[in-house]
């Protein structure tokens, strides 16, 4: 199984940036892909961005698209997103998960983090 450790989340200045990171504390099979989705106060989780393990394949939503980068250390087991030109509405919990590619494309991911709360103020 895999554990997923998130860290990074806070308080920012709307226009700012911030870096989420996330731990997986084994071996990810090849297949498998990890990404983000996060879930604003009243609304359903949504899809922000995913990273293939192995290929480097990258895909994002089109609200962050060209503001938000997710990228990878493989060594280290670490997925991050890093965060540009904040907006009040990027204000969620940001989920970090795990799985194959066929269960994160539909919400249902092997394996979710706890979530890390990110707040852009106006």
């Amino acid at each position: 199984q895999v554990q997923l450790v998130e860290s990074g989340g806070g308080l920012v200045q709307a226009g700012g940036s911030l870096r989420l990171s996330c731990a997986a504390s084994g071996r990810t099979v090849s297949s498998y892909t990890m990404g983000w989705f996060r879930q604003a106060p009243g609304k359903e989780r949504e899809f922000v961005a995913t990273i293939n393990w192995s290929g480097g394949t990258t895909y994002y939503a089109d609200s962050v698209k060209g503001r938000f980068t997710i990228s990878r250390v493989n060594a280290k087991n670490t997925v991050y997103l890093q965060m540009n030109s904040l907006k009040p509405e990027d204000t969620a919990v940001y989920y970090c998960a795990a799985g194959q590619a066929s269960t994160v494309v539909v919400g249902r991911p092997h394996y979710w983090g706890q979530g890390t709360q990110v707040t852009v103020s106006s």
